[in-house]
C-alpha cells in the first residue's frame, strides 16, 4: 500500500464508522460478514461514549445541586451543638408530654438538642479510687427526644422534629430508636424512621433496635424496623445474637413468623453455640409460656431448623426441652428425629434432664416427657438408682408409674419404704402400697407379657403399636399409659 494510500485511510479512520467500509475495501479484502462484524463493534463504540457522555452530565448536575444546597441558610437550631439541661420546667414538660408547654419552650429557632441528666434511678456501686466504693445513683444522660419517643408521646416527638432534633443522637449509649422499640412504641418508631432515624443503629451495648423487640406487644415496632431496612440478620456484640435468636429466646411467635418471611437464617449459631431453637428450648418456661414455645419451636422446625445442632456444652434442643418440662415441644422434637439418647459432655441423656426436675415442675406434667422418652427408645434408669429416684420424684406418682413398668421386675425394699416421705405417701397411699408389696410378690403375667413385647419393638415403639390390630386399651397399655397403681 502507497504512503497516500495509507495517509487516506488515516483520513478515513478519523472520520469514525460511517467510513469503515470504504477504507476496509480500499485497504484490505474483507467478507461481506467481516465488514458487518466491524460496523457493529463501531456502533457499540458509539453508543458507549454516548453514555460516558449522559454520566458525565447527570455528575455535574449533582454536584450543581449539591454545592447549591450547601449554601441554602439552614434553621439555627441545626447548627447548635447539644447543650445540657438542667431547666426543671422544660424537663417536666418533655416527661408529662405536654405539646402546649413545649411549644412554648422550644421556639422557632431554638434548639432542641437539649442533653438531661435525669436524677435518681437505680442504685450501684461505684469506685471512687483507692479501692473505696460507694452506692451512687446510676445516671444515664437522654434528650427529650428520648423519653417522648419511650413514653409515646408521639405529638410532642413531631413537634421535637420539626423543631430539628437529631434523630441519632445518643447521649446515653442509645438512641431515640432503641427507646421506642424498648418501650413498644409504634406510632414513635415509626415517626422516626420517616425522619430519617438509623434503623440499625447500634447502642453502647452492641445491640441494634430489632433486638430490643422482645415482647409480643413489639411486634409492630419490628415491622416497621424491617420496612425500613433493619438488618434481618444483625448480630449483638456481645452474644452474637440475631433477631431471630433474641425473638426465640422470649417466645414470640408472630416475630418468628415476621423474620422467616424476611429471610432470617434459620441456623445462625451465637457465641454460646445456640441456634434460634435451642435458644427456645433452653429459656425456662412457665406453665403458661409453654404454648408460645412450643408455637415458636414449630415454625421453626417447618422453615428447616437442623435439631441436632449442639451448644458449647453438647446439649441438643431435646435435653433443653426436657429441662424446661415442655412435654409438647419434646412430642415435637420425638416426631422430627430427635434422638433420645445423645450424650452431653457431662454423659447425661434427655431422660436424666427430665427425671432432675420433676419435683419442680409437676404441674407441667413431667410424667408425659417420661413416658414419651421411654417410647422413643430412651435408655433407663439404672436399678439400683430408683431407690434415689423415688426419693426425688416421689411426688409425681405417675412418673414413677411410668418408670417402673420399664422392667421386668424390681427389687424393692426397705430403702425403697424410706425414700417416700410419710407426707407423700398419705397423699399418694394407694398408689404407694401397691409398690411396696413387689416387695413380697412378683410383676403379673399381664405386665410380663407387655415387657416382652415392648422389648421385641424397641425404638419402634410409637411407629408399631398405633397400626397394631388391638383394642386401643391395649394399644394405650402397651405405651405405659396411667393406672393409679403398680401390678
Amino acid at each position: 500500500m502507497s504512503a497516500v494510500e495509507s495517509s487516506k485511510a488515516g483520513r478515513d479512520s478519523d472520520a469514525g464508522g460511517g467510513k469503515l467500509s470504504s477504507m476496509s475495501k480500499g485497504s484490505f479484502v474483507f467478507t461481506s460478514m467481516a465488514l458487518h462484524s466491524l460496523e457493529a463493534d463501531a456502533d457499540i463504540l458509539e453508543r458507549h461514549r454516548y453514555k460516558q457522555r449522559l454520566a458525565s452530565h447527570h455528575l455535574l448536575s449533582y454536584r450543581l445541586k449539591k454545592e447549591a444546597s450547601k449554601r441554602v441558610p439552614l434553621r439555627s437550631s441545626m447548627f447548635l451543638k447539644p447543650a445540657m439541661c438542667q431547666d426543671v420546667v422544660i424537663q417536666n414538660a418533655v416527661y408529662t408530654g405536654n405539646l402546649e408547654a413545649m411549644q412554648r419552650l422550644f421556639p422557632r429557632g431554638s434548639t432542641a438538642n437539649l442533653i438531661i441528666e435525669p436524677q435518681g434511678g437505680e442504685m450501684r456501686w461505684a469506685a471512687r479510687g483507692e479501692g473505696l466504693w460507694s452506692l451512687t445513683y446510676e445516671q444515664e444522660l437522654t434528650m427529650p427526644l428520648h423519653i417522648t419517643a419511650g413514653r409515646g408521646f408521639a405529638d410532642c416527638l413531631k413537634f421535637l422534629l420539626q423543631r430539628g432534633a437529631s434523630v441519632d443522637l445518643a447521649p446515653g449509649g442509645i438512641t431515640a430508636l432503641h427507646e421506642s422499640c424498648a418501650n413498644c412504641e409504634s406510632e414513635c418508631t415509626k415517626l422516626l424512621l420517616v425522619h430519617g432515624a438509623n434503623a440499625n443503629a447500634v447502642s453502647e451495648d452492641g445491640r441494634m433496635p430489632l433486638h430490643l423487640c422482645t415482647t409480643p406487644e413489639s411486634f409492630e415496632c419490628a415491622k416497621h424496623l424491617l420496612q425500613y431496612g433493619g438488618a434481618i440478620n444483625g448480630r449483638t456484640v456481645d452474644e452474637d445474637d440475631t433477631p431471630l435468636h433474641v425473638a426465640a429466646r422470649n417466645g414470640l411467635p408472630n416475630h418468628i413468623e415476621l423474620y422467616l418471611r424476611y429471610g432470617a437464617a434459620v441456623d445462625k449459631q451465637n457465641d454460646e453455640g445456640l441456634t434460634p431453637l435451642n435458644a427456645a428450648c433452653s429459656q425456662p418456661q412457665e406453665l403458661q409460656d409453654l404454648q408460645r414455645y412450643f408455637k415458636v419451636c414449630q415454625l421453626l422446625l417447618k422453615a428447616g431448623a437442623d435439631l441436632h445442632t449442639t451448644d458449647q456444652d453438647k446439649h441438643t434442643p431435646l435435653h433443653m426441652a426436657c429441662k424446661n418440662v415442655n412435654a409438647d415441644l419434646v412430642d415435637l422434637l420425638l416426631a422430627n428425629g430427635a434422638c433420645v439418647n445423645n450424650m452431653d459432655y457431662g454423659g447425661e441423656a434427655p431422660m436424666h434432664n427430665i427425671l432432675k426436675v420433676v419435683c419442680y415442675k409437676i404441674a407441667h406434667s413431667p410424667e408425659r416427657i417420661v413416658r414419651a422418652l421411654l417410647n422413643h427408645g430412651s435408655i433407663r434408669v439404672w436399678p439400683g438408682a430408683l431407690p434415689m429416684v423415688l426419693k426425688h420424684c416421689s411426688e409425681s406418682p405417675r412418673t414413677i408409674e411410668v418408670l417402673l413398668n420399664a422392667y421386668s421386675h424390681l427389687k424393692v425394699n426397705d430403702t425403697w419404704v424410706e425414700a417416700v416421705s410419710p407426707e407423700v405417701f398419705k397423699e399418694h397411699k394407694e398408689f404407694y402400697e401397691s409398690v411396696f408389696s413387689l416387695q413380697l410378690t412378683p410383676r403379673s403375667l399381664q405386665h410380663l407379657a407387655r415387657y416382652r413385647l415392648r422389648a421385641f419393638l424397641e425404638g419402634r415403639l410409637d411407629k408399631v403399636v398405633p397400626q397394631l390390630h388391638m383394642p386401643t386399651f391395649l394399644k394405650n397399655y402397651l405405651l405405659l399409659d396411667y393406672r393409679g397403681y403398680i401390678h
